[in-house]
């Protein structure tokens, strides 16, 4: 099995790799001043003109890009080509709002597979494993983003789509599949259906290895599906609006190595936008340096994590994103306190009693903020004693509140009653109407 996939790039001296970024940011600031309306019309505004930018430190210069920017200017008002130098769409599903479009030109194709190459060689996966793809297949990415990463490196793809559990878990018998990519939260059902059959993922399938992402999900979690299933559990990163799935954590399992020969990135103060140091924690922002259809400019993603330009124990020079935290948007203000789901799912996976599903409900009662979690215990835990049931309860919500400084009610409920994702997990039911 190939340790690197391009080791000349991935151990690249990190000096090198900056003389990479700062050439090709010099390029594309003059490639999207001159091909895009929207960025000359966005840096006029700013002041900044192409050649004010000499170095990586010109960066923070650039204004940001921001999602709203791709929907005041759907479908392709943003594309530096025309329609007939493009091969694929992607589209969003835009349930907050008109969707994103984003472009591909043949080029952005094989930079988004070769950063899938490089990210799937660095977790072992290769010639000889069978990869079965449960995302969404179609105008989601991320199907299509896991296909062609896997047949890049020499694998064999079992393009399944998601859904049809029942099906998923024959043919990964039947089939000898290796490798899972799907969310996480669908993995656990998977499991969760096998074990009902009589069907044990871990002792009758050939399965070891998972690719999880789409969704924000805890360490706590990925031991929870290593102990269950037996496999190595890895992170995958990226957004819809890059490219769908880019990269992933390496077989150390310490931080999700980011390209810097294709990306830049930063971490930024998610209020006042001031770039923060290495290691503080921050929402990311991440320039595109080769892609043509669709550059993105210090794109704010929204995600909150911190970055490690330290070199990984794989030998890998590139910088890496720890685990993402939580998104922007899906922290919760409850009475002056920000509370991330991700917290609250690694109280709940250090308690053995707890399952894996759980429900956020937040609603506004009196002008006040109440947050209650509903929380299904497994078949040991199930009691039909009160006190257990309430001793557990006070459990829960001491350990919730002792991290999270509010309180909380706990409501635990039966297993199987809590509704099941076969794509990304909805955690929160927010009924305040903010």
């Amino acid at each position: 099995m190939k340790e690197y996939w391009n080791p000349w790039i991935e151990r690249m001296p990190v000096s090198e790799l900056e003389k990479i970024q700062e050439k090709k940011l010099i390029d594309l600031v003059n490639y999207v001043y001159r091909h895009s309306d929207f960025y000359k019309k966005r840096f006029d505004e700013a002041g900044v003109k192409p050649g004010d930018i000499k170095s990586l430190e010109d960066l923070q210069k650039l204004p940001f890009t921001y999602k709203r920017d791709l929907r005041d200017t759907y479908p392709t008002g943003m594309f530096c080509v025309p329609n007939e130098q493009l091969v694929r769409f992607h589209v969003s599903s835009g349930t907050t709002g008109k969707p994103t479009v984003v472009g591909y030109t043949q080029n952005d194709i094989d930079v988004w597979t070769t950063s899938l190459a490089r990210a799937m060689t660095s977790i072992g996966v290769g010639r000889g494993d069978i990869v079965q793809v449960g995302y969404g297949y179609g105008l989601f990415t991320g199907g299509l983003g896991a296909h062609y990463g896997a047949e890049e490196v020499g694998a064999t793809v079992l393009p399944v789509s998601s859904g049809n559990t029942e099906r998923q878990i024959e043919l990964m018998q039947d089939l000898g599949s290796t490798v899972i990519a799907c969310t996480p939260s669908y993995f656990l059902f998977m499991n969760e259906v096998a074990n009902t059959t009589g069907i044990s993922i871990k002792g009758e399938t050939q399965l070891r290895v998972g690719i999880f992402g789409a969704e924000p999900w805890t360490e706590e979690m990925r031991r929870r599906i290593e102990e269950f299933t037996g496999i190595k559990a890895y992170d995958i990163y990226g957004t819809s609006e890059l490219s769908g799935p880019l990269f992933t954590e390496c077989m150390y399992q310490d931080g999700i190595h980011i390209w810097a020969d294709q990306f830049l990135i930063e971490v930024i103060d998610p209020v006042t936008g001031e770039q923060l140091s290495d290691g503080e924690r921050g929402e990311l922002v991440i320039t595109t340096l080769a892609k043509e259809a669709l550059p993105l400019i210090r794109y704010r993603i929204g995600d909150i994590t911190v970055i490690n330009r330290g070199e990984c124990k794989c030998g890998r020079t590139h910088p890496r994103i720890m685990r993402v935290l939580g998104r922007v948007d899906d922290m919760l203000i409850i009475r002056g306190i920000n509370v991330f789901p991700g917290q609250i799912e690694s109280v709940l996976m250090k308690i053995p009693q707890v399952g894996e599903h759980f429900m956020i409900v937040v609603d506004r009662i009196n002008e006040l903020d109440v947050m209650k979690v509903q929380i299904e215990m497994t078949d040991e835990a199930f009691s039909d004693k009160v006190n257990d049931i309430m001793a557990l309860e006070s459990k829960v919500s001491s350990s919730l509140k002792h991290v999270l400084n509010i309180a909380v009610k706990v409501e635990l409920v039966e297993k199987g009653s809590l509704p099941r994702s076969m794509g990304k997990a909805k955690r929160v039911i927010d009924n305040r109407n903010l």
